[in-house]
């Protein structure tokens, strides 16, 4: 479902009139904010579609847009009524201190406008671009599970393709593929670059396996991971939280630390979660080895106040 924020008519008109001798068309403001907002959210349905374990984040990113969005015209239209131009006003009186203030405003609104741009192609980024799979998604397992099943699909019809093209000396009948692909393939092997004149060379096949390998060798950990559970542990200076469901390592203080303590935490690469209230990081082997670190570090600077002389009152 589109959510649209309202858009200050009565503001944007104001604008229109100090700024120029055209009419303004009621609701045109607000008609040309849903136009980009449609256009994204028409965006967001494809991948729900094509991509539906995106959707959620999808959605997210374009009521953020939306609502951004909304934020950027109203203080646009603001600042463009704040100042009359020039040509509408004439030039006695014109306040030039305020024309100042105006421009540089548009400045920034100009910084946030190209901000607005560079959201919108990171939400296309999610219909075209591979996007990584997250330790703590819920659907990690089905996702490289899903992820190795096409990578073993394409190694077999790359190998299909080439014991096709040795048989046959051509590609022309060759089910596999498609009558386009067959011309970008052929294309391809024109090039001089494909030194092996065969469909897919070599070093295809052997990363693709690469990929394959990696990625079961990804899942076989995670599987282990999620069948430990979470697990927690104490020390005299945390505890230490395992939590398998989010697929983060967590320290839990009682209270907040220490600004010595906090800087520790963050140069071993753990970060303040609001939401969890825990200092975490990924949940990885490296994670494991920096709880370590953390703990060393606490007692050497445990040591080191101890032994630091008390100032005289």
């Amino acid at each position: 479902m589109i959510k649209y924020y309202e858009i200050n008519e009565q503001t944007a008109k104001l604008a229109n009139n100090i700024n120029s001798l055209n009419i303004y068309v009621e609701g045109s403001a607000t008609k040309e904010y849903r136009n980009l907002v449609d256009n994204v959210y028409k965006t967001v349905e494809k991948i729900s579609e094509e991509k539906p374990h995106l959707a959620e984040k999808a959605e997210g990113m374009a009521d953020r847009y939306s609502r951004k969005l909304a934020e950027y015209y109203n203080a646009y239209y603001r600042n463009e009524a704040s100042c009359p131009s020039i040509l509408v006003s004439g030039r006695a009186n014109f306040p030039v201190r305020k024309k100042e203030k105006q421009n540089n405003r548009r400045e920034s609104l100009n910084k946030e406008w190209r901000y607005l741009n560079d959201y919108v192609k990171k939400i296309e980024n999610l219909l075209t671009m591979r996007q990584p799979i997250l330790s703590n998604d819920e659907k990690a397992i089905e996702l490289l599970r899903d992820k190795i099943e096409k990578l073993e699909a394409e190694q077999a019809k790359m190998k299909a393709v080439n014991a096709y093209y040795r048989k046959n000396k051509t590609l022309e009948g060759c089910s596999e593929l498609t009558a386009k692909q067959i011309k970008e393939i052929e294309l391809s092997m024109e090039d001089s670059f494909n030194y092996e004149k065969k469909p897919f060379m070599s070093f295809q096949l052997s990363n693709n396996n690469a990929v394959i390998r990696n990625t079961k060798k990804r899942l076989e950990k995670l599987l282990r991971v999620k069948e430990d559970g979470t697990c927690e542990k104490e020390n005299r200076f945390f505890k230490v939280v395992e939590n398998t469901e989010l697929m983060r390592l967590q320290l839990i203080f009682e209270g907040k630390p220490e600004p010595e303590v906090r800087g520790i935490l963050k140069s071993n690469g753990f970060k303040w979660s609001p939401r969890n209230m825990c200092w975490q990081r990924q949940l990885t082997e490296n994670a494991g080895i920096s709880v370590k670190r953390v703990i060393d570090e606490l007692e050497n600077l445990e040591i080191n106040q101890q032994s630091e002389p008390e100032t005289a009152v």
